[in-house]
């Protein structure tokens, strides 16, 4: 008897009518899942080499040099196949291949973020207190701060000397390596602190980082621990105090990205949102070597505090970036921009069903159903969000279904419980027509997240199926 045979009706036109999203195990084959698997051995080694934004524009740079890849410059027709970067301020990044059709037809741009909440070192940071050396620090983006405590933590960053050479810095990830720490109280001496609200269990005032002990052998002068620490920091990279004020160290957390689950299913680690977008976007252009229409891959800083400064999308640096690259052809950058298409690729909030209530489960993105297409995110009302249009959302279903990949519809949240916002506002102001698809994240913004395999190789080939 024929399948359809063995249906009843309703469950025919169920099928027909009722929309549904199924897990990965349930959609993918074998082969596939094996190809994320592998695909995504390449993402926790890009993971562990880019936990700053510095470092990711440097590994991806590297990666993209490999592949033929020139830097941009702005004097220069660069015609089909042509592949270039722009490396800006050494902390964002775009990759361009230009493809065969003309500019003024527009571009098709994928805009991720790789900042990540983090633990950012003060200008004047190293004191002695106890006979201890700790480091003042100031977060960057929104943590919940105890989970930033008791945990190994690693230092990387850049240090400016006065005589302008840049040292870069990252101690805590090499086996022979050492650590550092927050500390925190012990519950017998906790009482007080555990009356506080969760918010407040932990200030801002109070991450300090434990650096060091040893004083230095001579008993005449004052905060001997201290002065261990900066004879030891002016050995190895030739920097005294003052050099702190110029300066850019962050302690993220130490730990390498590992599989999760007794099926390997999942990837722990710090810096999923949103390199997971960064990496899979990446992947795709280097696999899109000839487009059809030019390909520009934005790499942006600063999107966990706003999107502002130089290297943030608030900024004009990818306007900048198209002027320049339109130029030589004779083509205003307002032309491509009108004629553009963009993938704002940000993760999303995974349905968490420890902690149900803060999702409307109709609408909520769940991991291992593929990757998530948000229309819109924003706060309360839709503040502070790009909504896509209807016309646009159709246009990524088609490509998405077209090309067979497995993709839901996600929200951030319920309505008045908060939200966040991403690049696609900015990018959207340049009048391009954008949408937000990315990856479903558990416990997003903790030193440790949690993603699908299955669902970065699903992000891979919906950039993928958009760049071809």
């Amino acid at each position: 008897m024929a399948e359809n045979e063995k249906k009843s009706a309703a469950e025919l036109l169920k099928e027909e009518l009722v929309y549904q999203t199924k897990n990965s195990g349930e959609v993918l084959s074998d082969k596939e899942l094996e190809k994320a698997d592998l695909f995504c051995e390449g993402y926790k080694s890009f993971l562990n080499m880019a936990k700053t934004e510095r470092e990711a524009v440097d590994t991806t740079i590297a990666i993209a040099r490999e592949k033929g890849y020139r830097e941009f410059d702005p004097r220069v027709l660069y015609k089909a196949g042509d592949k270039i970067y722009y490396n800006n301020r050494g902390k964002a990044l775009i990759l361009t291949t230009m493809g065969t059709e003309p500019l003024e037809n527009g571009v098709r741009i994928i805009a991720s973020h790789i900042d990540a909440p983090r633990i950012d070192l003060k200008p004047r940071p190293l004191y002695e207190e106890a006979q201890l050396g700790l480091l003042k620090t100031h977060y960057y983006g929104g943590i919940k701060k105890y989970q930033w405590t008791a945990i190994p933590l690693a230092l990387h960053g850049v240090i400016v000397r006065r005589d302008g050479e840049a040292v870069n810095v990252a101690i805590g990830e090499r086996e022979e390596d050492p650590v550092f720490t927050i500390t925190d109280l012990l519950p017998h001496l906790g009482k007080d602190q555990m009356q506080r609200k969760l918010d407040d269990g932990v200030r801002g005032e109070e991450l300090n980082v434990l650096v060091g002990g040893r004083p230095f052998r001579d008993d005449k002068a004052s905060e001997r621990v201290k002065l261990n620490l900066l004879r030891l920091l002016n050995e190895k990279y030739g920097v005294v105090e003052a050099d702190f004020l110029s300066a850019e160290l962050t302690m993220v957390p130490a730990f390498k990205a590992q599989d999760l689950g007794f099926d390997r299913s999942f990837i722990g680690a710090y810096g999923h949102d949103d390199r997971v977008c960064a990496y899979t976007s990446i992947m795709a252009a280097l696999n899109n070597p000839k487009p059809a229409a030019t390909t520009v891959t934005v790499l942006a800083d600063k999107e966990e505090t706003g999107s502002e400064g130089p290297t943030g999308l608030s900024s004009d640096f990818l306007r900048f970036f198209i002027e320049d690259l339109a130029a030589p052809h004779g083509v205003a950058a307002r032309t491509v921009f009108r004629n553009s298409k963009c993938m704002s690729a940000d993760v999303n909030a995974a349905f968490d069903p420890t902690f149900p209530d803060v999702h409307e489960k109709n609408n909520a993105a769940y991991v291992n159903r593929g990757v998530v297409v948000t229309k819109y995110t924003g706060s309360r009302g839709k503040g502070g969000t790009n909504d896509a249009s209807a016309e646009y959302v159709a246009f990524i279903r088609s490509l998405l279904d077209n090309a067979k990949v497995q993709w839901q519809a996600g929200e951030l949240g319920k309505v008045d419980f908060g939200g966040g916002g991403t690049v696609a506002k900015y990018i959207s102001s340049l009048g391009v027509e954008t949408v937000d698809v990315g990856v479903a994240v558990l416990s997003m913004h903790a030193p440790y997240e949690v993603c699908s395999k299955a669902d970065v190789y699903t992000a891979y080939r919906a950039f993928d199926a958009f760049y071809k």
